[in-house]
């Protein structure tokens, strides 16, 4: 998937007879988290991010509060060509924890979307999270003892089509394959997974646009071959989420979503606390945007996030409020 959205690229840049624009968007959010082993999980439980999140052990949940500051910076290019106009993109994210550094880490979003008619475009993305720092977790290898330090790196591939069926309503198709990648002390939760599923945008009337999303993901874990670990993360996934974006009045947006997850967890390995378990994930989330100039805006933001495992009494709770500005050069 890397090589080919290179390749898209190379094909946009050297076939490209206009120029048609080269922006920046800068963006910073500064955030107040309930809980900093579940924040970046909360944070890209979206149909554009990574929904379906590494497997997170309840040790590794409620370790307390922090101000997390989040840069974004996103560079973006549109080039005219033979095919039609291709629109380019990279932006990378960051996570900085006021005082807990360890889980401190960033992101790279590298993005081509190719436009053959006013109606159809075929975008392909390539998502690179390296080094993500989930907790110490209990390590499972044959003689050890005690917590260590587990980490994980996703790298995803996706694409997705495009097609405007009338002047307010568009559907999109999105398939992805990804991998993830954990430290040696978790192996066995090396998982590879493939998603597809439907998004629908509906412009209600001028002032309302709605979004409704539906993805189904499959993913297999290293440790569906280990039994002895008693490990197994694999998984079915089921996700739902629903977006709305209202003007209140002239320069106001209120920009609310809903989105629910099932993961349906698959191993079938005697002794494995998932073995015929399942998680539910429950999350709400309201921003505020406001259009300060043609090119700054600011935004206000609530997230409330509801987890709870088929075999933990109690459910994992996550707010996180943010304050943010954004500007496009």
């Amino acid at each position: 998937m890397q090589s080919r959205l290179i390749a898209v690229v190379l094909i946009g840049i050297t076939t490209s007879s206009v120029m048609a624009e080269t922006n920046f968007e800068g963006r910073a959010l500064l955030f107040y988290t309930d809980d900093v082993g579940i924040f970046s999980a909360t944070r890209r439980l979206t149909r554009d991010e990574d929904p379906t999140q590494p497997a997170l052990d309840s040790i590794l949940t409620n370790q307390g509060s922090d101000v997390v500051f989040e840069p974004d910076a996103i560079a973006r290019k549109s080039l005219d060509s033979r095919w039609g106009t291709t629109h380019l993109s990279i932006r990378g994210q960051g996570f900085i924890y006021a005082e807990n550094p360890r889980y401190n880490h960033g992101t790279l979003k590298v993005q081509a979307v190719q436009a053959f008619s006013p109606d159809t475009r075929l975008l392909l993305r390539y998502y690179y999270a390296p080094n993500l720092f989930l907790g110490e977790n209990e390590d499972r290898q044959p003689g050890a003892v005690g917590l260590v330090d587990e980490v994980v790196t996703s790298q995803i591939g996706s694409a997705r089509i495009e097609q405007r069926l009338t002047k307010d309503v568009e559907v999109r198709l999105l398939t992805r394959v990804g991998i993830r990648r954990y430290n040696d002390s978790f192996a066995q939760r090396d998982t590879n997974f493939w998603t597809i599923g439907p998004h629908v945008e509906w412009r209600v009337s001028e002032r309302v646009k709605l979004g409704l999303s539906y993805h189904y993901e499959r993913g297999l874990a290293q440790g569906r071959n280990e039994p002895q670990l008693r490990d197994d993360v694999s998984y079915v996934n089921n996700y739902v989420s629903a977006d709305v974006d209202v003007e209140l009045i002239k320069r106001l947006t209120l920009s609310a979503a809903f989105h629910y997850e099932r993961n349906d967890w698959t191993s079938g390995i005697a002794g494995d606390i998932r073995n015929g378990a399942h998680e539910d994930v429950i999350q709400g989330e309201v921003m505020l945007i406001h259009q300060l100039t043609e090119s700054i805006r600011a935004m206000a933001g609530f997230q409330r996030s509801n987890r709870k495992q088929s075999f933990e009494p109690d459910s994992i709770k996550n707010t996180n409020v943010a304050l943010g500005i954004a500007a496009v050069f």
